[in-house]
């Protein structure tokens, strides 16, 4: 299986990257093949609503640094989204990446049945840390990216959340999170 890893967080270390290199290296174990991009060491741009993806292109016609991330989701089986939150959402730079996902869906999306360009039935594993201990604050990240990817035809998706780190490596104290992290990968794996 081919997994694409986006790293949210403009720290390399930070709590999520953890949880995601985590992940990473219990699905490699079981024979994956991973690619990690950090979102914050490419250069790129959000989506210019230029609808080219709509009009003349069957992809984004974009050329930056996020142009060879976009393919390996692509081509790829897993996706796995990493962030903290930061002011109530994702980190910017994974929002920018979302938001050029846009590409993948067909010109006339909003009715054709089939409105992804990207093959059925890859699966999604969402990463969240938050400094903010209570669990009812920042619950519905997950619920409004997830609808997204399953348009794109994602037929699985996973949480992965650690609440209340606020230290840089914290997350790696915290046995029940570093260990969910470990049973999706096998889940997903299996």
């Amino acid at each position: 299986m081919k997994i694409t890893c986006v790293l949210g967080s403009p720290r390399s270390n930070g709590n999520s990257a953890v949880l995601a290199k985590r992940f990473g290296d219990t699905a490699e174990k079981l024979g994956a093949e991973i690619q990690t991009f950090a979102l914050n060491t490419l250069h790129y741009q959000g989506c210019q609503a230029c609808m080219a993806c709509k009009t003349k292109a069957d992809k984004c016609v974009l050329q930056d640094d996020l142009t060879a991330v976009l393919e390996r989701v692509r081509e790829g089986d897993i996706l796995v989204m990493a962030t903290p939150v930061y002011l109530w959402d994702v980190a910017s730079t994974l929002r920018s990446f979302i938001e050029r996902t846009y590409s993948y869906f067909v010109p006339d999306f909003h009715t054709n049945p089939n409105p992804s360009r990207l093959s059925p039935g890859k699966k999604l594993v969402f990463i969240q840390t938050q400094g903010q201990p209570s669990e009812n604050l920042f619950a519905d990240l997950f619920s409004r990216i997830e609808p997204i990817f399953k348009r794109y035809g994602f037929t699985e998706s996973y949480l992965i959340r650690g609440c209340g780190l606020r230290k840089l490596g914290e997350v790696e104290t915290r046995d029940e999170v570093m260990k969910l992290a470990e049973e999706t990968a096998r889940k997903i794996m299996a």
